[in-house]
């Protein structure tokens, strides 16, 4: 379990790839002995869905739905029962101080809101890993910490894996492994 940062214009690219948002050049990305390059279509998908979290600068979330059902909507897709997608979502829109806000849409939410409601969706089927692309460069500086911290205590709780690229030098400092990418290359 770890928390990693990268910092550098190339770091989008890299995270990208290594999510399978997009495709590499060349060589290869694996997780889990499956080589993410070659899946296709509903295969790649899939995978991602059980797999895979994702939080983003922008949060994405579907304007026409509720917190609630923004966070339930990847457990939906799996194919799990929505009994256990609505306890799972409640619980950690409950853990992330949402239990009051389960029905308001995005529009309705304060923008360190809508970020929590992203990150509750992105946890929502316990993925191996939650890749984040500056997650909290759309927040002011009160909210930004707190989803540092948000995403330190997910860490320690649930031992949860992040990969977090950022410009945040604070967000940087915290994590417990940076890497640095200056002209395509990590150090």
């Amino acid at each position: 379990m770890y928390f990693r940062a990268l910092q550098a214009p190339e770091k989008s690219t890299l995270l990208h790839i290594l999510s399978t948002l997009d495709r590499p050049d060349s060589g290869e990305v694996r997780m889990n002995d499956i080589r993410l390059d070659s899946l296709t279509g509903n295969q790649l998908a899939s995978f991602r869905n059980k797999h895979i979290g994702f939080v983003f600068q922008f949060h994405h979330l579907l304007p026409e739905f509720s917190a609630l059902e923004n966070v339930s909507i990847p457990g939906w897709l799996a194919g799990r029962k929505r009994s256990e997608v609505k306890e799972k979502a409640l619980s950690l829109l409950t853990d992330l101080g949402l239990a009051d806000r389960l029905e308001n849409k995005p529009n309705q939410l304060s923008g360190g809101e809508q970020q929590r409601v992203a990150v509750a969706r992105a946890l929502i089927n316990d993925p191996d890993i939650v890749f984040a692309d500056e997650p909290s460069g759309n927040l002011d500086t009160a909210n930004a910490r707190e989803l540092h911290q948000l995403f330190f205590d997910l860490r320690k709780r649930v031992g949860q894996t992040f990969l977090i690229v950022t410009h945040n030098e604070e967000l940087s400092r915290l994590s417990d492994r940076l890497l640095t990418m200056k002209d395509g290359k990590i150090s």
